[in-house]
């Protein structure tokens, strides 16, 4: 039986495994001003760079392939030093992707809610 959590304990990905978060992805079909386009992966994003919470907006292209999950739902996005290892044991619901130069992302999902994985190539973090 898996122990449960006390209130003022953070999550297991936080206090076992040393997963840091990084964001809080929320999509939306309204297009922001200063969204950034991610062509290759066809959609826009604003608000990461300034939100002091790190809130980060995603508007889809029509024809982007990303799961309806995706589109629909919010996602929790945490940092981890190995993506591979982090991976272990978990669905991944959409292929891992490059965002951006020295990154790397996979998106999982864990009791219905999309979970995003960030690793940062440590020598290209500055």
């Amino acid at each position: 039986m898996q122990q449960k959590r006390k209130d003022h304990e953070p999550p297991a990905v936080i206090a076992r495994k040393g997963w840091r978060y990084h964001h809080l992805g929320i999509p939306t079909t309204i297009p922001r001003p200063n969204e950034r386009h991610l062509k290759h992966l066809k959609v826009f994003v604003e608000g990461f760079e300034s939100s002091p919470y790190g809130i980060e907006w995603i508007r889809f292209e029509p024809d982007c392939q990303v799961s309806e999950l995706i589109r629909t739902v919010p996602h929790i996005a945490f940092e981890v030093d190995d993506l591979d290892t982090a991976l272990a044991g978990q669905t991944l619901i959409a292929e891992i992707n490059s965002p951006s130069d020295g990154v790397r992302v996979a998106m999982i999902i864990d009791d219905g809610a999309p979970i995003e994985l960030l690793e940062f190539d440590k020598s290209k973090k500055k």
